[in-house]
């Protein structure tokens, strides 16, 4: 029995944490950067508004906080490559979008309003996450407007049995 060795206790928390966390190529790639910053601000922004007499306004760093993780956690597992049928740049687009929007508006009545210091720190925070996730949907922006001028397609010239099977009125 000597001859058995015991396995590793710490190996399988290990897979388990490498599987989980995203990989060194895509958290310095410019959309992990970004998704990993506005996973932080957050969860920061949240945080303080916990805290804060605007708890009210808990709602909406939450959600984003849970719409980036996951789009974090899909994005560097490449769970969005095995799901074909969303439209996952179109949904991004959609959240930074409405998170920006909504980020500022908070942000402005979190800093305008309230006078307790957190939730002028969720304030603060919120408009460095309307930055972030305005500079995602920036990107976003640009990537699906480059894909639609090509065509929307990797071919965009049509093929000769395209066109004669084509149902076109103006024949």
């Amino acid at each position: 029995m000597g001859d058995i060795e015991a396995p590793e206790p710490n190996r399988p928390h290990q897979t388990v944490l490498k599987s989980v966390l995203p990989t060194k190529e895509f958290a310095t790639s410019r959309k992990g950067m970004l998704l990993i910053a506005e996973v932080i601000l957050s969860f920061v922004s949240f945080v303080c508004f916990a805290a804060s007499t605007a708890a009210a306004f808990v709602t909406v760093p939450l959600l984003e906080f849970l719409g980036a993780f996951f789009l974090l956690f899909a994005y560097s597992t490449k769970f969005n490559e095995r799901f074909k049928g969303f439209l996952w740049p179109l949904m991004d687009f959609m959240r930074c979008v409405t998170a920006s929007i909504i980020f500022f508006i908070v942000s402005i009545i979190a800093v305008s309003k309230y006078l307790d210091g957190s939730s002028k720190a969720a304030g603060i925070f919120g408009f460095f996450a309307t930055i972030a996730f305005a500079l995602d949907f920036y990107f976003i922006f640009n990537e699906l407007a480059n894909f639609l001028k090509e065509g929307g397609s990797p071919n965009p010239e049509p093929t000769r049995q395209q066109d004669e099977f084509s149902d076109s009125d103006s024949d």
